[in-house]
């Protein structure tokens, strides 16, 4: 069995579930804190903007915000100059949610990699760094 694929498999669904039960408490589903971090960065992006950031489909990014739209995190407008767009802004609420689910993050984060060394952390992004550039690769290479 190949142990880089079945240890980084474990390993991503623990991570998953621990950060949707954090995002939870803040009434967020899965995913859609990558929305609104990518909203907090560009706030009025286009759905497909989102989706080409976040490297999902943009039926993915609408369905997350009709349920982020009606949770009050954010409406859609027209765009002003083409009516044929819409783009997606935050409310006050969605905002607000910045600082804690920031935090919560970066808690999480500290959490796991408690017991590496600052050496042992670089080393970890660097590596996971290569690793996702490469699958993204092969994955651009799949689809053609």
């Amino acid at each position: 069995m190949p142990e880089f694929l079945d240890l980084h498999g474990h390993t991503n669904k623990l991570l998953r579930a621990l950060a949707d039960g954090a995002m939870r408490r803040h009434g967020l589903h899965e995913g859609q804190n990558h929305l609104l971090a990518v909203l907090w960065e560009r706030d009025g992006s286009t759905p497909g903007e989102i989706a080409t950031a976040l490297h999902v489909t943009t039926p993915t990014v609408v369905k997350m915000a009709t349920r982020m739209s009606a949770a009050g995190l954010l409406t859609r407008r027209r765009d002003d100059k083409d009516n044929r767009l819409v783009r997606l802004w935050l409310t006050d609420a969605g905002r607000d949610l910045r600082e804690p689910v920031e935090q919560d993050r970066r808690r999480l984060e500290e959490q796991v990699t408690a017991s590496l060394t600052g050496e042992e952390r670089a080393h970890l992004i660097s590596a996971l760094k290569k690793i996702n550039q490469a699958a993204f690769e092969l994955a651009a290479d799949t689809d053609r």
